[in-house]
């Protein structure tokens, strides 16, 4: 049984159906994760967990009771905002405590709890300062030893990171993981960073028009995605339209108008369909000034395209391409700048050979 049950929930706003009769299961103790574009709904299933909204239909069942019905200050959930809306007139210890009074809970036993929030977020001597007087990452932990303070069994996290900058962000991601593991508590966050959401998060819910298209681990939503859609959203991807045109010992060949025939290996489940799109990621596309060797067996048939670099962009610790072939398509191929030098480069426009395995392709029929 897990320990949160989302039952064919719906909620419209006027016209517009937000969430379309979506289900979902998370266990307890799981740091999960909502992904999406803007508009998918994934704001509006946070806000009924909460219970800021209330479902038009369907159930919510947290420990096997149904709380859609329930007021949010009744529940044992809380919710941290992206704004992190701390009382500016208060300073740290009477904001965490604030959930605490409202709960009618002994002065003594507000102090010890205060305290305990204090020293798990390190916010250690700055107790008497006003929000104003915070750094944004100090608000951000203030925000969320109120969202912690009143231990509940859930605590659901709305773009908690979206104000820091990109080193903050990255090292309070990594505060936030060490939290949860600590506590043992289930966290939901919601947010439109795919990086975040692999980086935390254990499990990935993609939405997309108030339904929810694939529930995977990080690397299966990103090597297995369940349709071309997901293919698109999660991380970069170059895509071939094509038919099948043959199947042997467990690999396709697919006929592409843009990279000629491609070998591919099939995965489970079989594909069924005739059209279809080959998905290779660029991290698995290689370059080579002349072509690799010769195939090593039926898995690893290697696909060959010929073409002009055109774009080179150098990352850091990568060096993104895009190969103009032949037939004037692009592929995009990411390389690990493995040498400090730039001996192993390319310049743009230098040909050279785009190439990857059947193993490395996808098909996707969706």
């Amino acid at each position: 049984m897990p320990l949160l049950r989302v039952e064919g929930v719906a909620k419209s706003f006027g016209n517009f159906r937000a969430v379309d009769k979506l289900s979902l299961d998370i266990r307890a103790g799981e740091f999960f994760a909502l992904l999406g574009p803007s508009g998918c709904g994934k704001t509006t299933l946070l806000r009924m967990l909460a219970g800021f909204e209330t479902p038009d239909e369907g159930r919510i069942l947290l420990g096997g009771s149904d709380i859609a019905q329930v007021l949010p200050h009744e529940r044992p959930v809380n919710m941290m905002f992206q704004n992190y809306a701390l009382f500016p007139h208060l300073s740290v210890r009477d904001n965490i405590a604030f959930g605490l009074k409202r709960a009618g809970m002994a002065r003594g036993d507000i102090a010890a709890r205060v305290a305990e929030m204090v020293a798990l977020v390190k916010l250690e001597g700055m107790e008497k300062r006003k929000p104003d007087q915070l750094s944004g990452g100090q608000r951000q932990r203030v925000a969320l030893a109120r969202s912690l303070a009143r231990r509940p069994q859930v605590l659901l996290l709305d773009e908690p990171l979206a104000a820091l900058d990109k080193k903050l962000r990255e090292s309070t991601q990594g505060e936030l993981m060490e939290l949860q593991r600590r506590l043992g508590m289930t966290f939901i966050i919601v947010t439109h960073d795919q990086e975040e959401a692999m980086t935390m998060a254990g499990r990935i819910g993609v939405m997309d028009a108030g339904r929810l298209v694939q529930v995977a681990t990080p690397r299966n939503l990103y090597e297995a995605p369940a349709s071309r859609w997901i293919a698109e959203f999660v991380g970069d991807i170059n895509l071939f339209n094509g038919e099948v045109t043959s199947r042997e010992n467990g690999r396709l060949t697919v006929a592409t108008a843009d990279a000629g025939r491609l070998a591919v290996s099939e995965l489970w489940p079989p594909v069924t369909r005739q059209v279809v799109a080959v998905a290779i990621r660029p991290e698995k596309v290689k370059l080579s000034r002349r072509a690799p060797a010769t195939d090593g067996g039926a898995s690893q048939a290697i696909n060959r395209l010929d073409g002009v670099v055109t774009d080179v962009n150098y990352l850091g610790g990568v060096t993104s391409y895009r190969v103009k072939l032949e037939t004037g398509a692009v592929v995009r191929a990411s390389m690990a700048n493995t040498a400090r030098l730039d001996v192993d480069a390319y310049l743009a426009g230098q040909r050279v050979v785009a190439w990857f395995t059947a193993d490395d392709c996808l098909v996707l029929e969706q």
